[in-house]
């Protein structure tokens, strides 16, 4: 609606008697407030984001570290990855929570910022933190993975502290044999290289690609393990004190897969029951175990009876298993006696 001047008492002398001055003063006000605004930087929401230049919602007018992991939190990512990636962002270790910590008034920059909101957007489409990260921690120490193998979880470092205890029976003998079937990324061997340095580590997989990582990974740590490219132990040679695999073990049919695809599949699903590869390596493990030797085996949740079984029947003795970190018999395994 147009605005008029004609508002207002009407002056004592008539409209005729309004000086032109004032009708001046008036027009003026009145086109200035008609006038189109222009643009200014400092006008809506839009402006503002454009002139502050941070095209992400992890990043706005109060844009340090804390309010940042609150705000990827709001938006659906846990509370320990949004740390883990934004210490990734920021160019830091994703291990280091005290640095994040003790900076949490710091600024993200604008290129931070999107780093972070596009490392958060891919852990919510269900890719794990390793992978965007390109870390993981196991056993202490700093692995290198990709998608190229499995995502080492912490549950399998209940298999290391049982080959360890293993190990720790042999103490007399100068050079104890230990075989990692399914090597992926290398975060069995490693962790048992490096907690027992007189030990001679081999690392087996199938896939080239795993061997890559694992061995870059064995490089940069200076761990001396060897590696052979076989399947399980079909073109290994000679006799270990120790055995020891984290072979794929989901059924090739269960829906859990669906969430997994970002991982290998081959270093998941083994067959209708998820035991194909895990009955493969103990027919295969008994030729390959010196007199009194131990092979131990990761499983499914609800696999340790069906495994100790396997075990059993190929001649195993003292078949046991271990619980992992929730309480729920994760590993198994058992002693050759020829």
């Amino acid at each position: 609606m147009a605005r008029s001047i004609n508002k207002g008492p009407k002056p004592k002398a008539g409209y005729g008697q309004v000086s032109s001055k004032s009708l001046k003063e008036a027009k003026e006000k009145i086109a200035k407030r008609m006038a189109p605004r222009p643009d200014h930087p400092g006008l809506g929401k839009a402006a503002r984001v454009a002139k502050q230049g941070i095209p992400s919602v992890y990043g706005d007018a109060d844009n340090t570290l804390q309010a940042a992991l609150l705000r990827a939190q709001k938006h659906g990512t846990a509370k320990l990855d949004a740390r883990m990636l934004l210490l990734h962002a920021m160019g830091k270790s994703p291990f280091d929570a005290a640095w994040l910590i003790a900076h949490d008034q710091v600024a993200l920059t604008p290129t931070q910022a999107e780093a972070f909101g596009a490392a958060c957007t891919r852990r919510r489409a269900g890719e794990p933190v390793a992978y965007i990260t390109g870390q993981r921690e196991f056993f202490g120490l700093a692995l290198h993975v990709d998608a190229r193998v499995l995502d080492p979880r912490p549950d399998t470092e209940t298999l290391v502290d049982w080959a360890l205890e293993r190990l720790a029976d042999l103490q007399n003998q100068p050079t104890p044999t230990v075989i990692d079937l399914g090597t992926g990324s290398g975060a069995i061997a490693l962790a048992i290289q490096h907690s027992v340095k007189k030990a001679f580590v081999t690392a087996v997989d199938t896939s080239t690609d795993a061997l890559a990582v694992a061995q870059a990974n064995a490089t940069r740590l200076a761990l001396p393990v060897a590696f052979v490219h076989s399947s399980w132990l079909a073109q290994v040679p000679g006799k270990f004190d120790l055995i020891v695999s984290n072979p794929p073990y989901i059924a090739a049919a269960d829906p859990h897969l669906a969430a997994l695809v970002h991982e290998p599949l081959g270093a998941l699903a083994s067959g209708a029951d998820g035991l194909d590869d895990i009955r493969q390596i103990i027919t295969q493990a008994p030729a390959h175990l010196l007199n009194g030797g131990w092979l131990l085996l990761e499983h499914g949740y609800d696999q340790a009876a069906a495994v100790r079984t396997l075990l059993e029947q190929a001649g195993f003795t003292a078949v046991q298993s271990r619980p992992d970190l929730a309480g729920i018999e994760r590993c198994s395994g058992g002693q050759i006696h020829p």
